[in-house]
């Protein structure tokens, strides 16, 4: 079974820092470049960051560009998300997927919920 598990999600206040995981199960993961997405209430969902495949090369929304850190580690199987200096504007549910910036196609996982807030 093709699976895509985030974790890590939380309750941080302004200032906090938080680190999320992304497991993947039933496939191998360093296949693909892998997107984080965050969807805040009441808007759409939007990229956040994107590695390639082998972590080399990452990219960032001018949004989270010097606060949030993407990498790696193909042989667990796992991206991570590092979160520093978070705002309240940074509250929302994020996502992985197999894919980069495009919310459409490939492989997702159920969300973790961030939530920045003193």
């Amino acid at each position: 079974q093709v699976q895509l598990v985030e974790s890590g999600g939380g309750l941080v206040q302004p200032g906090g820092s938080l680190r999320l995981s992304c497991v993947a199960s039933g496939f191998t993961l360093d296949y693909y470049e892998i997107g984080w997405f965050r969807q805040a209430p009441g808007k759409e969902r939007e990229g956040v960051s994107c590695i390639s495949r082998s972590g080399d090369t990452t990219y960032y929304a001018d949004s989270v560009k010097g606060r949030f850190t993407i990498s790696r580690d193909n042989a667990k199987n796992t991206v991570y998300l590092q979160m520093n200096s978070l705002k309240p504007e940074d509250t929302a549910v994020y996502y992985c997927a197999t894919r980069c910036w495009v919310v459409v196609g490939g492989y997702w996982g159920q969300g973790t919920q961030v939530t920045v807030s003193s």
